[in-house]
């Protein structure tokens, strides 16, 4: 092994995603390494690896019963060398430092790749929303932000929303921030649209994903329509993936939660997805009622002892990971490949292993990273930190516009990277340079701080 991954590692043995992130981008980017001596010299790679900050704190809060609960809550701060930290707050049982420093790490490059000035962070809880009345999780996050809000603020750091952290949570923490705080600030985003919020923010990741997808397809003289789709999740980025590529014309087949999956061969059109989003949304049930609202579409609930994610297993052109990290393992995507899929645009975060990502390469598809593909997201939380600082709302036009555009500038700073570094085509290789030479040109500028 490398003399630097081994560093990463006896450093922090206890934490796989996190070493699985950094050796994906440190692989992907040493020929910027070797191009630019200076950046070895000043030991970046050692310095962009470890957080500027961690916070670690007790979260305690009581249940409906009276019962008192202690959980562990987070805040990586990554690094801020382009701008305020920025990331999301994730709230679900398996949240670790692991998983919370690879959110952050790649969070630095994909925020670098966004062209808006923005540092990398993440934080959240090993907190279960799931099942919880709204004034549990109501007393959850004023109790979470009560240790925050010393660490975040608008020009400092600026959570967002994650799993398990949707429009009810960002308000509890708003309002408690603000409480404490007595003041009224963009200190959040995927604020609600009466205070402070940014049209087009849910749908952004989802949109974005599309987007993305499209310009892949551009480069091959191709488009999204009449194309069949894999979805994976339910929630908000699957939701919007699905909507947006019923815009240009695709046709979705399936959609999953942590129960299992829907197949539905004839499609998911626009009124079937309205009745996905009032179930997931509103009544938060789960996939498997699709089937028997629509019995046509076969459920199939997960089966812990297979090695592979039988979703991926189905006839189609397109996949669209949008549930959760390294959903794709080397089977899935061979049977990506024998289905005859040639684009896969993630929306979830590092849902590919190394494995299926070698896989995809061999088989020259059109192959758009996380850090690329959705970067949607935090493009639009981007924005809504920028109307928020000139106190202006821009239209839903004019949001989705910028967005489109901060999609198509990805996509184009990806190719033309990879394209200088001798690797014409790999927008992982060139995305990942893309970013890191941004950030890290502005840390040789700022000095060894």
């Amino acid at each position: 092994m490398d003399a630097f991954l081994e560093y990463v590692q006896t450093r922090d043995p206890n934490q796989p995603e996190f070493f699985e992130a950094v050796m994906e981008v440190y692989e992907s980017i040493k020929p910027a390494l070797e191009r630019h001596p200076e950046y070895r010299q000043a030991k970046l790679m050692k310095r962009i690896v470890e957080p500027e900050r961690v916070m670690m704190f007790r979260v305690p809060w009581m249940d409906d019963a009276g019962e008192i609960h202690v959980n562990r809550g987070f805040r990586i701060e990554m690094n801020s060398a382009i701008g305020p930290y920025k990331g999301g707050l994730r709230f679900h049982p398996s949240v670790n430092l692991s998983i919370l420093k690879f959110l952050a790490f790649e969070q630095v490059f994909k925020n670098a790749l966004t062209t808006l000035p923005m540092g990398g962070g993440k934080g959240g809880s090993d907190f279960n929303p799931k099942g919880k009345s709204d004034t549990e999780v109501m007393r959850f996050c004023q109790s979470f932000m009560m240790e925050l809000f010393r660490h975040i603020g608008p020009n400092t750091d600026v959570p967002a929303g994650d799993i398990g952290v949707g429009g009810r949570e960002i308000g509890f923490l708003f309002g408690m921030y603000k409480k404490l705080r007595n003041e009224f600030t963009g200190v959040l985003t995927g604020k609600g649209l009466n205070w402070g919020g940014s049209l087009i923010r849910p749908e952004a990741t989802g949109y974005g994903a599309v987007y993305f997808a499209d310009e892949m397809l551009k480069t091959r003289n191709d488009t999204l329509e009449g194309k069949v789709a894999l979805v994976s999740g339910s929630g908000n980025v699957a939701q919007y993936t699905t909507e947006k590529l019923l815009d240009y014309g695709a046709k979705i087949v399936t959609l999953s939660d942590s129960s299992g999956y829907i197949y539905d061969e004839e499609g998911i059109d626009r009124d079937k997805l309205a009745w996905v989003m009032e179930l997931k949304n509103v009544r938060r049930g789960r996939i498997k009622e699709y089937a028997e609202k629509y019995p046509n579409a076969v459920y199939t609930p997960v089966d812990p002892s297979l090695d592979y994610n039988p979703l991926w297993n189905h006839k189609a052109d397109l996949a669209f990971p949008s549930a959760t990290q390294n959903e794709i393992n080397g089977k899935d995507a061979q049977h990506l490949m024998d289905n005859g899929v040639f684009v896969v645009s993630e929306g979830a975060n590092m849902p590919s292993t190394p494995e299926a990502i070698e896989i995809y390469k061999q088989h020259k598809i059109l192959y758009g990273p996380a850090k690329a593909a959705n970067a949607g997201g935090v493009a639009v939380s981007g924005l809504e930190m920028s109307q928020n600082s000139l106190r202006l709302q821009w239209t839903r036009e004019e949001v989705d516009q910028r967005l489109h555009n901060i999609m198509i500038a990805i996509h184009r700073q990806a190719w033309e990277t990879a394209e200088a570094y001798g690797v014409p085509g790999d927008l992982q290789v060139g995305a990942n340079i893309a970013g890191f030479v941004k950030v890290a040109d502005a840390m040789l500028d700022q000095g060894l701080v």
